[in-house]
This record gives C-alpha cells, structure tokens and sequence, in this order.
C-alpha cells in the first residue's frame, strides 16, 4: 500500500470533521472508520443512527437509533444525552436499543451517570426503547417515518435498519370518484385508503458481506448505507474473522441482482483505518464493475 507517511495517511481520520451525502429528499452527514468511530446524522428525518461520536450538529436530532454495542458506534449516546439536558432541550430525545443488549445498556448507562458523581438517587434514565427483530415501530416524534429492524451477522449482536415513509393512498376503487363523493364517504365513517409505505434508506450496520444478500429486501431502498471494512485480495479470511464485508463481496451481490436493482445510491462507509483516502478510492474503482460505478458514494 502506498502513501504510508503517518500524516499523510491518516490524514482523513478526523473523527468531527464531517462527511456530507446529498440525497434528492435528504441529506446525511457524519464520519465512519472501522475501530476509530461511526455517526450518521439526517436532519431532514430527525434521526441520527449510531453514535460513536456526539458533535454539536447531532444535539437537535431527537432520534438515535443504536445499530450494536461496539464502542467506536455506541460510546457516545448518552453524552447525546448529557449536553442535550446542559443546553435545557425541552424534547427528551429516544434512544433505540437491540433488545439483546438492552438490560446491558441500561446497566452501563447506570453505572456511567455513577461513576461521574451523581447520587443513586438522582439517577434517571434516558428516554430508551427496547427494538426486537422483525418488529416494525414508527419514531416518536416522526409518526410519517416507521422503521424496520432486522438482524445482520456480526461478531456480536447487530442490527440493520430500513426506514420507510408511511402514506395514506386512496383505495383503487375510489379512484374515479369525485371530490364531493369521497368527502361524503369520509364522513359517513367508510375507510377510502390503505397504509401504503415507500422505502427510503437502508442502514447495514456493521456485517458480514453475506447479509447483504440475506437481507436483499434492503436494495429495494432508493439508498443503501453498507459497509465496506476491506478492501485488499489477501483480506477476505480477515473480514470473515472480523465479521465484516469485503468490497468483493457486495461486488458479487450487484452482479447477481444486476440492472434490476432499484437502488439508486449505494453509499460505502466503515473502511479500514489503515487505509489513506487514496487508496480506498483507488480500491473501489478497481472492484466495481462499470455498471454500477455511477450508484457509488464513498463516505470519506
């Protein structure tokens, strides 16, 4: 690997200097590299996933949603929490926590709020919601926005997440009715729509490169968060160890699902931190056949 001078090979690894993705109806901004730290803010759904680290820009976001309890994603949740409540926010923010480390989250949370001074007594516990697999729940304070949790395989517990808009749509048979008509039908108590949801972003977490098939429901999402923790040839027995993807991995999902994939940006997180910015650029030209090259983004 080339640009190995230590300043100039970690010259992207700024854990607050944020990375930016615009999107058609969003925008995300944050910082991930594998081991160092993992944040991800949309202002736009009031939502900030994982929480590695806790600069100023994720305190008016009132939605957390915790992927696994890796520190370099989770240590800074309740520092969310903690400046929040210094700069008297009147919204108690909600944190969403996998149900197989939610006993262990409140304990560490307890134990953290003690060991910094403050009285059993005066303990109080953030806003925290136990999330379980396969079960749909919509935000707190974004009733138009239900999430959708799944399992992905890790070294340790993790989850993925897909978010969805949720819309009322009027009932085909309705269709051709006035305006007039459909109001009376309102009144008269008579049900003229279905829940219809549109999907609009799916976070993988941190996984191996095989849930990224598993879970193929997720590149039905406009836009996918993946990572990609390696890159090189002689690596892959490395990421399995580690439970993450490798970039040929998700290359030979693309090939299989080919054009048909709906998704429009696959957005590339979680590399390596021995890597310099050049060479994850460089790798990831390399690996992605043509096709596909145009739905990359690589959040660095």
């Amino acid at each position: 690997m080339k640009d190995t001078e230590p300043d100039k090979q970690y010259s992207s690894h700024n854990a607050l200097r944020q990375v930016k993705i615009e999107q058609k109806r969003w925008n995300m901004q944050g910082f991930s590299i594998s081991g160092l730290t993992t944040y991800f803010q949309i202002p736009e759904l009031d939502l900030c996933v994982d929480m590695g680290e806790c600069p100023m820009s994720a305190l008016s976001l009132n939605h957390v949603l915790l992927t696994h309890s890796h520190g370099d994603h989770s240590r800074c949740l309740m520092r969310h929490n903690s400046l929040r409540r210094m700069m008297q926010n009147p919204i108690q923010a909600v944190y969403y926590i996998p149900e197989p480390v939610y006993d262990l989250a409140v304990d560490l949370i307890k134990a953290e709020t003690l060991f910094e001074g403050v009285s059993e007594e005066r303990f109080d516990l953030p806003r925290l919601e136990c999330v379980k697999a396969s079960e749909r729940f919509s935000l707190e304070y974004r009733k138009d926005l239900e999430v959708y949790p799944f399992n992905v395989k890790h070294s340790i517990s993790s989850f993925g997440y897909t978010l969805f808009y949720k819309k009322k749509k009027l009932k085909k048979e309705y269709a051709e009715c006035s305006r007039e008509e459909i109001i009376s039908m309102k009144k008269s108590g008579v049900e003229i729509t279905d829940d219809v949801r549109e999907p609009v972003v799916s976070f993988m977490g941190d996984c191996l490169g095989e849930s990224l098939w598993e879970e193929r429901h997720i590149w039905n999402s406009p836009a996918v968060v993946c990572e990609c923790t390696f890159l090189d040839e002689d690596e892959f027995s490395m990421a399995r160890k580690k439970g993450h993807t490798h970039i040929n991995h998700l290359v030979q999902i693309l090939k299989k699902i080919g054009s048909s994939m709906p998704c429009e940006t696959i957005i590339l997180t979680h590399f390596s931190m021995k890597y310099s910015k050049k060479h994850v650029f460089e790798a990831v030209s390399r690996a992605i056949p043509a096709e596909f090259r145009e739905k990359i983004k690589i959040f660095l």
